[in-house]
């Protein structure tokens, strides 16, 4: 393969003013330690960007130093994946260096969750297999060809033609991504890690589908045609770097995983593989930032969904339905024509209307439970359709760190049937606004270390999200809405199915049938959502259980807080404290939520 190499623009070498605008600034009365944590950030956040050009667009920084970036992936070779599990040992071994016990308040604060975020990743490190955080290269979930297409549409700006030949070298090197996967399918093959047959049959299609596009029709195509047009026609280009170089290397992926298919087995947990209870439980501390077992865990879902269904039974009950169990009653409103938006395109665009008027509906009410707003607006989208079979029901995406770009809460809209109106508000509360939209949007305005800005602890974030759609009860945005209500509750009893199964498939032998009925008979959720969702756990280990052990973390903290300070107590500046915190594993919220004065 030849290489594809257009010229670059060099004055994208000169610092772009937001990048200036964005330099780390020391907090206020940094101790000496401090200091030298933050200089240690700065090295390690450079070194990321450094390593993840996708991630320097995303955060809007491919300027200046890192302006090469912006013709530039990231290495997903053999090599490039020993290096990153490699990284998060070397970076607790340079933090060590420094003296801990000198560091107070915020310093004390950033180090801990530094220190948190490297050592739990070194751990799942030591796996000779998959990623730090998952445990297979390419799925039905992730993997180049579910990203880059919509990055290279939705992040890559096109404002000259240096822009322009950017994104065209990008999209070579989307072939030699493709090839660094396929490599090392190959290579995880031979350790025996393979995805599930279910798995890699809707792997394998999504890709089949994506390859099997006319090139006009190409979503990487289509859109450097429409938004390169006032510098060039880059159509053609585009279209001989898909059909010579793209398309081929997808051919190879899809024989990569075709080869890994006919080894597969059905069964989905991670058990199976070598050490795979120990990656598990690896998995688990990373996304719950916790040290709960897998058994802890599961009980903690079956003992959340039981309390939970008997709060669902009740609102049913109201509405006279009293016959067969809370599952097969909520099916029963799942099926009702008159809470489901049409499956065309009419009605998808309702959909999103609905659920940005939803935001809109919210905004008279926040000054009096925030005293901190973000000042990015945040909008409705719909999944890209070429990834929407495996993609998650909602997903948020936030803000580029220099103000280029809003927050997007993305919905899935596949199958309008599987979101019917009553379960919108609270995907909406959960997603945008109060939810991740708040605390993730906060942090990209915020004056935390930039390294800090782009850390992520599932437990914290989808614990404040979930925490967020209780909020909006506490708020009155249900009052006169039983269904709404019942929506809050049912997607309550959701995160704590997802507990069970969660550890259920991956702790407990279950097979991808028994989760999936176990969640359609617990919450009445339609099979084809579920079965998707379930498949997402086995892609992605631990993630789900994230979400109910944050949750209760968030509302026992809060509790504490009101005891502790009695008439005191402003959930508007408890809410400011816990946000503008920024996304801490939970153990480090837990301490600074417990030493709040109010």
């Amino acid at each position: 393969m030849s290489k594809f190499d257009p010229k670059l623009d060099r004055r994208q070498i000169m610092m772009g003013a937001a990048a200036a605008a964005l330099a780390t600034a020391l907090p206020a009365q940094a101790s000496p330690a401090g200091e030298g944590l933050y200089k240690m950030f700065d090295a390690f956040f450079d070194q990321d960007l450094s390593d993840s050009p996708e991630q320097a667009t995303n955060l809007g920084l491919d300027t200046g130093p890192h302006a090469d970036a912006r013709a530039k992936l990231g290495d997903r070779s053999i090599a490039g994946w020993m290096k990153d599990r490699a990284e998060p040992a070397q970076r607790v071994k340079l933090l060590k260096t420094l003296d801990r016990k000198a560091m107070t308040g915020d310093d004390a604060v950033n180090y801990d969750t530094a220190m948190f975020q490297y050592e739990s990743r070194a751990g799942a490190a030591t796996f000779d297999y998959g990623a730090i955080s998952q445990p297979f290269v390419v799925t039905q979930l992730y993997g180049s060809y579910t990203q880059v297409p919509s990055f290279l549409d939705s992040k890559h700006a096109i404002a000259s033609s240096a822009d322009a030949d950017s994104y065209l070298s990008r999209m070579a090197a989307f072939a030699t991504v493709l090839d660094q996967e396929s490599e090392r399918v190959a290579a995880d093959a031979g350790k025996g890690v393979i995805p599930a047959d279910f798995m890699l049959d809707k792997a394998i299609a999504q890709l089949g589908k994506f390859r099997g596009q006319a090139p006009d029709k190409n979503v990487m195509v289509a859109s450097i045609t429409r938004r390169g047009k006032p510098y060039g026609d880059y159509e053609g280009q585009a279209s001989a770097l898909l059909t010579g170089y793209v398309y081929p290397a997808l051919d190879r992926q899809i024989a990569a995983l075709t080869a890994a298919r006919a080894k597969a087995t059905h069964e989905a947990g991670i058990g199976r593989l070598k050490d795979g209870d120990a990656f598990y439980a690896a998995l688990l501390k990373i996304y719950t930032t916790t040290d709960k077992s897998p058994d802890e865990v599961h009980r903690l879902g079956l003992e959340e969904g039981a309390q939970i269904s008997a709060k669902m039974d009740e609102i049913l009950k109201k509405r006279g339905m009293t016959q067969g169990s809370v599952g097969e009653r909520v099916a029963v409103l799942n099926a009702d024509p008159a809470q489901n938006y049409p499956n065309t395109d009419e009605g998808r665009a309702r959909m999103l209307a609905y659920c940005n008027q939803l935001i809109a509906d919210l905004q008279p009410k926040l000054p009096q439970w925030f005293g901190v707003t973000p000042k990015t607006p945040v909008e409705v989208r719909r999944v890209p359709v070429y990834t929407e079979a495996g993609a998650a029901g909602g997903y948020y995406e936030r803000p580029a760190l220099d103000g280029s770009r809003p927050g997007a809460f993305y919905i899935n809209l596949r199958d309008t049937a599987e979101r019917p109106r009553w379960s919108l508000p609270t995907l909406t509360y959960h997603e945008a606004a109060p939810g991740h939209h708040f605390q993730l949007a906060l942090v990209a305005e915020s004056n935390l270390p930039r390294l800090r800005q782009n850390m992520g602890f599932s437990a914290n974030t989808e614990g404040w999200a979930l925490y967020a759609e209780q909020l909006a009860m506490e708020m009155g945005l249900y009052e006169g809405d039983d269904l709404g209500l019942l929506g809050m509750y049912q997607a309550r009893l959701f995160r704590a199915g997802r507990c069970v199964v969660d550890t259920g498939i991956h702790a407990k032998g279950w097979s991808r049938e028994k989760a999936i009925a176990y969640m359609v008979d617990t919450g009445g959720e339609p099979e084809g959502r579920i079965t998707s969702e379930i498949e997402r756990y086995c892609a992605r280990p631990g993630q789900a259980c994230s979400y109910k052990v944050g949750h209760t973390v968030w509302v026992n903290a809060r509790e504490r807080a009101r005891q502790r300070l009695g008439a005191k107590f402003d959930i508007r500046r408890f809410h400011d404290k816990g946000l503008l915190t920024g996304p801490v594993p939970l153990t480090v919220l837990d301490r600074v939520l417990d030493g709040w004065t109010g």
